[in-house]
């Protein structure tokens, strides 16, 4: 009979119950989250450092240095995030492996998270990646799957993962999902906070590459949740899609070659990447990239990845154009990974000739700005 019959004639129909919980895992999932949030408890806040600017300029440019991260990167922060996500939606679970697409240092801080709370970790990453990478990877516990084809890496993470019953992180589907970017110490919460005694407390542009876009999203969903009158500038290297897919409205926006920035720029328009939110995004060349970096270098003593450089070339072009407009105010950018994971690039002119990359131009260009407050056209 069925279950209409029985109800039309009165019969009782027996409640299907079925019953999944298990004490033994919800024990080690209240110890794995507890361990990944008392690390966050154990680190510091990042500094908030200070780009020396003409006093006379009456402009502040501040360095928010997520550097200085237990593994050494703004995507500690991420990997923090994407770990509580995963493990309170019941992803990652005891003795399965975590599987990520990533040859950088989003890597390396999920090895580090992997290995805290005591589960195997796979990096997917190019054949070609540094063995500096590799070494990181490896040092925190995470092992390293090659892929001939960078196009390769998702459709393999994928695959491994099904193979192996472990959980695809996939940071370019859910950064921008997983950290909490009404406040909870995100970094844009942080930003403010930290911000709160200098004498433009509120920036006027807030400067933020894109790697997978969850940086760029949560600052910018984070200022308009809170009426702040910031403006978001997303800056891109070259071979990424980013800046094209932004302009031309093109979410299916793609590059055919791999951007020489390591952490930013991608071919191909990301899922949490959030044109919608950002008001401004500049295309820079990674020469000026390189420039800015050792810029940063020479004025505060901080050597940093090209990221950081792609982000302090655009903050110091926004400056330019507060000092033409007379403007008085604040601009924050960040300094996304330390520059000695880069010696042998950033910092090696046997490199950039390799690379066919000629510095000088926007070295000068930095040079002559910081003395004259003029940027070149």
């Amino acid at each position: 009979m069925s279950t209409a019959d029985q109800a039309r004639t009165g019969n009782a129909v027996a409640t299907i119950d079925v019953d999944r919980s298990d004490p033994q895992y919800r024990a080690w999932l209240k110890e794995a989250v507890r361990k990944v949030q008392a690390d966050a408890n154990r680190s510091a806040d990042t500094h908030l450092l200070r780009f020396p600017l003409p006093q006379e300029w009456e402009i502040d440019l501040y360095l928010k240095d997520e550097s200085t991260h237990p593994t050494g990167s703004l995507k500690h922060r991420l990997a923090r995030s994407l770990f509580l996500y995963g493990l309170c939606n019941g992803w990652i679970r005891p003795g399965k492996p975590v599987i990520e697409a990533s040859s950088g240092s989003t890597a390396v801080s999920e090895a580090y998270f992997a290995k805290l709370i005591g589960v195997p970790f796979v990096a997917v990453m190019p054949r070609t990646t540094s063995p500096e990478k590799i070494r990181l990877i490896e040092f925190h516990g995470g092992q390293c799957h090659f892929v001939d084809d960078s196009r390769k890496m998702y459709e393999e993470s994928a695959a491994l993962a099904a193979r192996t019953g472990g959980h695809y992180m996939d940071q370019f589907t859910y950064a921008e999902r997983a950290t909490d970017w009404r406040g909870n110490n995100n970094i844009a919460e942080s930003v403010y906070q930290q911000m709160r005694l200098e004498r433009y407390p509120e920036p006027a542009w807030i400067v933020a590459t894109a790697g997978t876009g969850g940086t760029s999203a949560t600052i910018a969903r984070y200022v308009h949740y809170m009426q702040y009158d910031t403006r978001i500038c997303v800056p891109d290297p070259e071979n990424s899609c980013f800046f094209d897919g932004w302009t031309n409205g093109d979410p299916l926006a793609t590059s055919d070659c791999g951007s020489r920035i390591e952490g930013i720029g991608r071919p191909r328009m990301e899922p949490s990447f959030v044109p919608g939110a950002v008001d401004r995004m500049m295309k820079v060349p990674d020469a000026a990239s390189v420039a800015a970096v050792r810029a940063l270098d020479a004025a505060i003593g901080r050597k940093a990845g090209g990221s950081t450089g792609t982000g302090l070339w655009s903050a110091l072009k926004i400056v330019a154009g507060m000092v033409a407009e007379g403007r008085k105010g604040s601009v924050v950018t960040l300094i996304c990974d330390p520059g000695d994971r880069y010696l042998d690039k950033y910092y090696s002119d046997a490199w950039l000739a390799e690379q066919g990359l000629d510095i000088a131009p926007y070295s000068a260009a930095i040079d002559r700005f910081l003395a004259t407050g003029t940027w070149p056209c």
